[in-house]
């Protein structure tokens, strides 16, 4: 990473089906081995089967479950006189985005289950109710920084 200025940040052209670039991410973030058509497939697959188990519409569960998810607080370590401290930092709000995705993503691959359109289906219905592993991990990470909270003049 250059030391001098910031790399400008790519802009994500907006989905075809749902016109969001919000769901652009998480199909990035969901693809493998450059598949974004197999992505998409399960994404989508995965928003169908939650809109027919909610009986309310997909991207909506998506958007809830992604606006559940995103942490606020985080912890940095911070070296100062030989000791390591946990800091608690406020998250920026591209981080707390890519944060969620991230989560939802990677809980849902560790999920038993049949295909993985079902089981981000079920990932994604969890996080939009307040439960399961993404939402424990983002209490986690919560818990954490208010643990930490003594160090909090460390900030930099």
């Amino acid at each position: 990473m250059p030391r001098r200025n910031r790399p400008p940040k790519r802009k994500v052209a907006p989905d075809i089906k749902y016109n969001s670039v919000l769901v652009t991410r998480f199909v990035n973030k969901l693809m493998r081995d450059g598949k974004k058509s197999t992505a998409q497939r399960i994404f989508y697959d995965a928003l169908d089967i939650a809109e027919s188990r909610a009986k309310r519409p997909g991207l909506e569960v998506f958007e809830q479950a992604v606006k559940n998810a995103t942490p606020i607080v985080e912890v940095k370590p911070r070296r100062v006189g030989g000791a390591t401290y946990q800091v608690p930092v406020e998250v920026r709000p591209d981080r707390q985005l890519s944060l969620a995705i991230r989560w939802l993503v990677g809980t849902a691959r560790q999920r038993p289950g049949k295909s993985m359109a079902e089981k981000l289906a079920s990932e994604l219905m969890d996080a939009a109710n307040n439960s399961g592993q993404t939402i424990k991990k983002r209490e986690d990470t919560h818990r954490m920084a208010e643990a930490n909270r003594a160090f909090a003049h460390y900030r930099w």
